[in-house]
């Protein structure tokens, strides 16, 4: 039962640390494309709360995760002031290696808890895993195609959706095996973010098309 009660504590403070990470993302890709104040707040905020946002869409979820803690607007807007104030374009690169690792983390975290609250909706396992993939990867989509980018989850080659739909069948598993959520949810998003860098790590990628 404590368990259970901490469940929706934990689910929190995953999706903070998930958007925390996305936003991140989109402040570099807004810096790099150079757009003003009102481009770089919305690109970090589609990148944060875009995957999360149509999650709760389709799972009919109300109110969106974002207008239950519109603290978390206040963080976003005092994230991308602090970003246009100190960030410089020396910083630019290796900013950009040193997020693949807090990316690989929100995306762990975002699969599992995507992942988590369509279970708990009782839907099939299929579709509370896609669930799952699209809260951790559509933020990102629509921050590159905001950009005029192909969406990067598309077109590196390196394993990102396929982790994170690694790691809701994870999840999936972990509760059919009856484990305590808490345990399958940080089990699941260790599986995703894992994967994710051990893909960084080894460079290793998929396979392309070829004609």
């Amino acid at each position: 039962m404590a368990n259970t009660s901490l469940l929706p504590l934990l689910q929190t403070l995953v999706e903070a640390g998930a958007t925390l990470a996305f936003a991140l993302s989109g402040l570099l890709e807004a810096a790099r494309k150079k757009l003003d104040a009102v481009g770089v707040c919305v690109v970090a905020g589609l990148a944060a709360y875009g995957g999360g946002t149509l999650r709760d869409v389709l799972l009919d979820r109300r109110p969106f995760f974002w207008v239950a803690h519109p603290e978390w607007l206040w963080g976003l807007l005092a994230l991308c002031i602090a970003a246009m104030a100190f960030l410089r374009a020396r910083h630019f690169a290796p900013t950009e290696r040193a997020m693949q690792w807090p990316d690989a983390l929100g995306l762990g975290l975002f699969s599992a808890s995507g992942t988590q609250l369509a279970l708990a909706q009782d839907l099939p396992g299929i579709v509370a895993v896609l669930m799952g993939v699209i809260t951790a990867t559509f933020g990102g989509v629509l921050r590159d195609i905001v950009c005029n980018e192909i969406p990067t989850a598309l077109r590196d080659h390196q394993p990102y959706a396929v982790c994170a739909f690694a790691g809701g069948w994870v999840l999936v598993g972990a509760q059919q095996a009856d484990m305590p959520a808490g345990a399958a949810l940080v089990l699941a998003a260790a599986t995703a973010t894992g994967l994710r860098a051990l893909a960084l790590a080894t460079g290793f990628s998929l396979p392309r098309w070829s004609s």
